[in-house]
């Protein structure tokens, strides 16, 4: 009897022995993993795109972007080019894998008919696979004290025709 007692004291012990150390490796697996996602960012988040200005991708994307707002408010405003843009760069940029690569852009452009710099804030939804690129929202950058306010409201007004005019940007 006391054989099976101490059979079954023994058994348990192992059986503790074994959890603690399926916790310890559960734990260091965790860790491993937190500590990479800290060096690569978040799965599914925001990256910043390094050296955007010598980039001709991000540059070819900011240039998309200016092209289809000129195409767009040149719609809406039946011919009158006094709101549109020249690309000149893009100055900052993000990328997020979503449905396609999502890209974040903030672009310098300079309005033809004053000559005066401004900053707009763009986002792009590239799906390589399919050889498709899609402007979803291109505005002037909150973080901008070039543009002036007329500019803006001008801006605006071009950006809430779009919208009512279901041409999809």
């Amino acid at each position: 009897m006391a054989a099976k007692t101490r059979v079954k004291k023994e058994l348990r012990v192992v059986s503790l022995w074994a959890v603690v150390i399926m916790v310890c490796s559960l734990i260091s697996s965790m860790t491993t993993q937190v500590e990479a996602l800290g060096r690569r960012g978040v799965v599914g988040g925001r990256t910043e795109i390094e050296g955007v200005k010598s980039n001709q991708e991000v540059q070819d994307l900011g240039k998309y972007c200016v092209d289809q707002y000129n195409v767009n408010i040149n719609n809406v405003n039946n011919g009158h080019g006094d709101l549109m843009l020249r690309f000149s760069e893009v100055l900052e940029a993000e990328r997020q894998v979503v449905s396609g690569i999502k890209y974040y852009l903030k672009i310098s452009a300079v309005a033809v008919s004053t000559g005066l710099p401004h900053t707009f804030d763009a986002q792009v939804v590239v799906k390589p696979w399919l050889h498709s690129k899609h402007l979803l929202s291109f505005a002037p950058s909150s973080s901008s004290s070039s543009s002036p306010p007329s500019f803006h409201a001008s801006l605006y007004y071009g950006l809430s025709q779009l919208a009512s005019s279901n041409f999809v940007m």
